[in-house]
């Protein structure tokens, strides 16, 4: 199965996996959830139905006596409502699981993401530690050709690849503080810089009286050492 297709398949598992819907609902849905620049036509997400059903892993439900299917021809839509299988919640939470360097790529990592909040603390580490970890090669190979394209190219050429730099640079920011507030909640804290248990908190984590922290950055959880 192509990355594209894979990619398809792990979110309209997990779209069915919290209720049915049918075709055009679905392809809102996944619309929203991958992002308008890489909307999918019927003609990607009706294959891709297909195959699932024929895998065993989603269930056509036709609420329709009669049920004509959709062609090219009549440009009629099928009423079919989808939902998935016991077989298809097995691979749903298969894919959910899966933490390898395949979810840490740009398409995968979206939709892994998207479905953090029913992914495994464990697994939600590794893709984010992944992830930065493969953005941080981006970064230095990014760099070097900055500093290569300064000598090279003219100045609109150099100003699109500082560009794409600082919106890598921009990413592993966020995965840092993702990474460090998860951490904290794995340790039982709510954020770095919760009081201890023998000191007066004034709502912030900080000693009554004490003087205000310099910078808002500092009450935002997540934030690193270098950043406050």
């Amino acid at each position: 199965m192509g990355r594209r297709s894979g990619v398809l398949e792990f979110a309209v598992l997990g779209l069915l996996h919290d209720a049915p819907m049918h075709g055009y609902e679905l392809r809102k849905r996944l619309n929203v959830l991958l992002g308008t620049l890489r909307a999918f036509s019927y003609g990607t997400l009706y294959p891709c139905l297909k195959s699932l059903v024929a895998q065993g892993f989603l269930v056509e439900d036709n609420p329709d006596d009669e049920y004509v299917p959709a062609t090219a021809l009549n440009g009629k839509r099928s009423k079919i409502v989808y939902r998935l299988s016991p077989e298809g919640k097995e691979r749903f939470e298969e894919l959910l699981a899966d933490s390898g360097p395949d979810a840490w790529e740009d398409e995968h990592f979206g939709v892994h993401f998207a479905f953090f909040g029913q992914t495994d603390r464990a697994v939600r580490m590794r893709v984010l530690e992944g992830r930065r970890s493969r953005l941080e090669e981006r970064l230095e190979r990014m760099r070097n050709s900055l500093a290569r394209a300064r000598e090279r190219f003219d100045d609109y050429t150099v100003e699109l690849q500082r560009h794409g730099l600082e919106s890598v640079e921009r990413e592993v920011r966020w995965l840092n503080e993702l990474i460090e507030t998860e951490r904290a909640n794995r340790s039982g804290r709510t954020g770095p810089n919760t009081a201890g248990p023998d000191k007066t908190s004034d709502g912030r984590g900080q000693e009554a009286g004490s003087p205000d922290p310099p910078g808002p950055p500092y009450d935002r959880p997540g934030r690193s050492d270098q950043e406050r």
